[in-house]
């Protein structure tokens, strides 16, 4: 069985991060090991929320793990809060990544043309610097365009696509992928470069008129464990593209009408069927 780290908060009520990534990795049949940044009470879309900051316990706790020879098979970042846990994962990489360790990094950080409230270009920029680290990095357009210093707008050219990918390839990561690429009225999906070969690749399915909290999330957790249950990349991120896409339907049947996140749960034994019949096509 792979085992990999994931190094992103814990939202108690929400439905991201941590409690996305541990329920979609482990149904897939990958052994999850997490590594919170902070525990909140909700994801920052509620009021009043409350946080419990853990920068000062990753350390100890990776240490504790080195001196019992864990290792990991891959390594899977979301969102960071600080530039202090930035530097701390850098370090956690070069601590435990060997030439079979996979580095795979969402950039969580913004969306819609904004930063999140907590970030500047500052941090941008610094997890520029960590995407350096990563073989796969996954950015959505707004976060390609900060850690890029390309202006940001809804529409964008085929052209200005590539233009953008060579821009995030010399960040330094072997293959980068855009999500929510719109490449066809209506389709939404990835667009991506291999900087290895120089070849692009891409793969869109129809756009849902909905919006929901944690659909990255659900998106790279997805993305990764195809990858560590060797799928090839494209069918990797087929996999999670059409599932994130299912996903979303069945949240917007639900009559309760929920706002905060998708009902994933509902849709795992789907995604467990999918990923078998990925492995045996």
């Amino acid at each position: 069985m792979k085992r990999i780290l994931t190094i992103q908060d814990i939202s108690c009520l929400g439905k991201c991060s941590i409690t996305i990534a541990l329920p979609l990795l482990s149904s897939m049949g990958v052994e999850t090991v997490i590594l919170p940044t902070a525990v909140l009470s909700t994801h920052t879309m509620f009021r009043n929320f409350t946080v419990k900051d853990l920068t000062d316990q990753l350390l100890p706790i990776t240490d504790h793990w080195k001196s019992e020879g864990v290792t990991f098979d891959a390594i899977y970042t979301g969102y960071l809060g600080s530039a202090e846990e930035i530097e701390i994962t850098k370090k956690i990489f070069r601590e435990f990544k060997t030439k079979d360790t996979l580095i795979f990094i969402d950039p969580v950080m913004a969306d819609n043309g904004k930063l999140y409230p907590a970030f500047d270009e500052s941090y941008a920029a610094l997890n520029a610097g960590l995407c350096a680290e990563a073989d796969i990095i996954v950015p959505n357009l707004t976060e390609a365009c900060f850690m890029t210093g390309t202006s940001y707008k809804e529409n964008f050219t085929e052209a200005e696509y590539k233009e953008l990918l060579q821009k995030l390839g010399a960040l330094g990561a072997e293959k980068v992928v855009l999500t929510g690429a719109v490449l066809s009225e209506g389709m939404t999906g990835v667009y991506g470069l291999d900087t290895t070969t120089g070849e692009y690749f891409r793969y869109q399915n129809r756009k849902i008129d909905a919006s929901y909290h944690g659909t990255g999330d659900v998106f790279s957790s997805v993305s990764v464990g195809g990858i560590l249950n060797g799928l090839s990349l494209m069918d990797s991120f087929k996999l999670a593209a059409d599932y994130t896409a299912d996903t979303i339907a069945a949240t917007m049947k639900d009559p309760k009408k929920p706002w905060y996140g998708v009902n994933f749960e509902e849709t795992i034994p789907q995604l467990v069927r999918n990923l078998e019949a990925a492995k045996k096509a």
